[in-house]
């Protein structure tokens, strides 16, 4: 079967287990959910993925702001998590100070926990991406999250400008375990330390779209969030890996895995398949090597795209439920009960403002009336 979660496309359970992460806790929110229930599609945690998007016509300015009130939006609807992605050189992406972005958010809000999804560590030092979050955690406590990724969230050109060294993505492994160490309490004698940062609790999530990340996340019993909304090709095949792999840490005790998924709802089918179009034209202009701000959406995305392109985004983008509140209430539903995640991130690139605010009401809502019946 082809992996769709459109809302109106129903999905049957495919018989696969529970996993042990059923009943996790992480980063002090702990959740337990019964394996018996998992058919009833559990109300699993949901949270946003933003990457502050700029939009044509518009500026940083305006996406800054659109960006914090989508995160009081969200504060105020109960989503537990509000992440934003560092990207670089990327006019329709205006997160690259992550950190700076995440003590902007986390002013402007009150329970909802900021976190990065991520920082690409190989373009920081390790020491500094322990400070900047621990100076984060200082002021914000138990709400910041910090997730990491060894991709460089760029161009060559530009990755060149900001790493430290050009092969540092080889080096994640090493960077991951030098980071956690400046978490831990400081030792008498120790040389370097992070201030602040030594001896704060600052959850420390691995992010990846293959199976590097899901070793990685397993071997260090750390949760794992996977890039499903655009590389969802070894969502499957890494969700196993880290579950099977899984070792118990101080951390967690069990695994426990984040999916992210693209998400349009609106009052109409149609509708949302129109707003969609901004976000199909986004991809394939990347792949045009013409990035560019966020374009409005067309009516017909057929006369935009050729037919190798359409094939390629689809692929990108499988993971998608769009339509009314009633079918992205299913679509999650069906994605859930299909690949069991612990928490879905959900994402939408969406041109109008307003629009884009309606669309994860309406999806938090739809989760709730699911659950309410």
């Amino acid at each position: 079967m082809a992996r769709r979660y459109r809302g109106f496309t129903a999905l049957r359970a495919t018989g696969i287990s529970v996993p042990p992460s059923a009943l996790a806790s992480v980063s002090g929110h702990p959740h337990t959910v019964g394996i018996s229930s998992w058919n009833a599609c559990l109300m699993i945690p949901l949270s946003i993925l933003d990457l502050a998007p700029v939009c044509e016509g518009s500026d940083t300015t305006a996406a800054f702001a659109n960006m914090l009130e989508l995160a009081q939006q969200a504060d105020a609807l109960g989503y537990r998590r509000f992440w934003l992605a560092e990207h670089h050189n990327m006019p329709g992406i205006a997160s690259a100070a992550t950190a700076v972005l995440i003590g902007h958010v986390a002013g402007g809000t009150q329970r909802i926990r900021v976190g990065a999804g991520g920082i690409m560590l190989p373009n920081h030092a390790p020491l500094q991406a322990a400070e900047q979050f621990g100076t984060l955690a200082s002021l914000y406590p138990d709400r910041i999250d910090l997730g990491l990724g060894r991709a460089p969230g760029t161009d060559q050109p530009t990755a060149r400008a900001l790493r430290r060294y050009f092969d540092s993505a080889d080096q994640f492994p090493q960077d991951v375990r030098e980071l956690l160490h400046y978490f831990e309490p400081a030792q008498p004698g120790q040389a370097v330390q992070a201030v602040p940062g030594a001896g704060l609790r600052v959850p420390v999530w691995i992010l990846g779209s293959s199976l590097f990340g899901a070793r990685l996340a397993a071997s260090l019993g750390l949760p794992y969030a996977f890039a499903s909304h655009f590389a969802p090709d070894s969502m499957d095949e890494a969700l196993a890996v880290y579950r099977r792999d899984f070792r118990e840490s101080a951390t967690l005790k069990r695994p426990h895995a984040m999916l992210a998924l693209n998400v349009v709802a609106s009052e109409s089918e149609a509708e949302s398949r129109r707003l969609f179009t901004s976000q199909q034209q986004s991809f394939v202009n990347l792949r045009r090597g013409n990035p560019g701000r966020i374009p409005p959406p067309v009516d017909d995305i057929d006369t935009f795209w050729q037919p190798h392109e359409k094939v390629g985004v689809e692929r990108a983008l499988a993971c998608t439920v769009l339509g009314d509140a009633q079918q992205v209430g299913e679509g999650i539903a069906a994605f859930v009960d299909r690949h069991q995640p612990d928490e879905l991130l959900l994402t939408a690139n969406i041109y109008d403002h307003r629009a884009r605010l309606r669309s994860f009401e309406l999806a938090m809502q739809a989760w709730h009336a699911r659950h309410a019946a």
